[in-house]
């Protein structure tokens, strides 16, 4: 009997431990909320139209592997172009398919003056 009482309860502690550990594996891995690599500081301009500011906010949220790929933001030119690759098998694929994804909206809106995609941040 005294037996009986024993497994119950060590299962219970073996299924808690469990609990904790597969919960702080999972903290551990998530990139969700952090910059990561920043090579240029991304500020999105007031006034801007479109959707780069949601991007760069669901980039920040990612869990996973991903990128932030814009063009320069320079006083003189109106036209800000980005593209983003969220959660990703890697880093250096998002990076690929945020670039990708930025050159392909600057070529669906023909803007020349925008200057050349760059990645602007990834994780």
């Amino acid at each position: 009997m005294i037996l009986k009482y024993r497994r119950k309860s060590a299962a219970s502690i073996l299924a808690a431990l469990l609990m904790f550990a597969a919960s702080g594996a999972e903290a551990a891995g998530s990139l969700a909320g952090k910059e990561g690599d920043v090579r240029y500081a991304v500020t999105i301009p007031t006034g801007t139209i479109g959707g780069c500011g949601k991007a760069y906010a669901a980039y920040l949220a990612a869990s996973g592997h991903s990128a932030f790929a814009a063009t320069p933001i320079v006083p003189a030119i109106e036209y800000f172009i980005c593209g983003a690759r969220l959660n990703a098998p890697s880093q250096k694929a998002a990076e690929d398919l945020a670039l990708k994804s930025c050159r392909a909206s600057k070529s669906k809106y023909k803007v020349t003056v925008a200057g050349d995609c760059s990645i602007a941040a990834s994780k």
